[in-house]
């Protein structure tokens, strides 16, 4: 096993993935280190997102990652061999008011990584381009889209429940162009 600091972020992601699965804990990579493995690191964020799809103690969460190394720091675990903090959003699993029912599953040297699926990845980020104007995260949904083929229409359903269909179409064909 490589050690923690020769580490990518998502060979990190599937390294405590793979531990926090086998103590029992349902998690699933989302956020900003879902868009930098889906736009194959051209995007880089700092922290690792993993939400706790069937809401695990915090204890439980705590003790598992102090197994690997990584320690709670505030909100945060970090491990001292590595810049990347984790960070465990509380479930359940959605975008909006719109619930995640497929995950992806990606392959690394350090283990299997549940991660949201690219269409999902887009709906996160547009969630928050739509709710508080981040354009940085709509920027961030056009890079993913460039990268993969993503279900155009399931996002114009879900912004559309999300009372967004105008912004939406605003953006629909560079989402369809990429």
């Amino acid at each position: 096993m490589k050690a923690i600091d020769k580490m990518s972020q998502a060979e990190i992601a599937a390294y405590v993935h793979e531990h926090l699965r086998d103590s029992g804990l349902f998690i699933v990579l989302s956020g900003g280190a879902a868009v930098g493995i889906y736009s194959n690191g051209e995007y880089v964020s700092a922290d690792i997102d993993f939400v706790n799809a069937h809401f695990a103690s915090r204890d439980k969460i705590e003790k598992s990652m102090k197994d690997i190394g990584f320690l709670l720091s505030g909100r945060h675990f970090k491990h001292p061999n590595s810049d990347h903090i984790v960070e465990f959003p509380p479930g359940p699993l959605q975008f909006g008011d719109g619930r995640v029912m497929n995950i992806s599953e990606l392959e690394f040297d350090t283990g299997i990584l549940q991660i949201i699926t690219p269409t999902d990845c887009i709906k996160d980020r547009l969630a928050h381009y739509y709710h508080w104007g981040d354009r940085q995260c709509l920027k961030q949904a056009i890079l993913v889209a460039s990268k993969h083929k993503i279900n155009l229409k399931e996002v114009q359903e879900w912004s559309k429940s999300e009372g967004k269909l105008d912004e939406f179409e605003k953006i629909k064909d560079v989402l369809r162009k990429n």
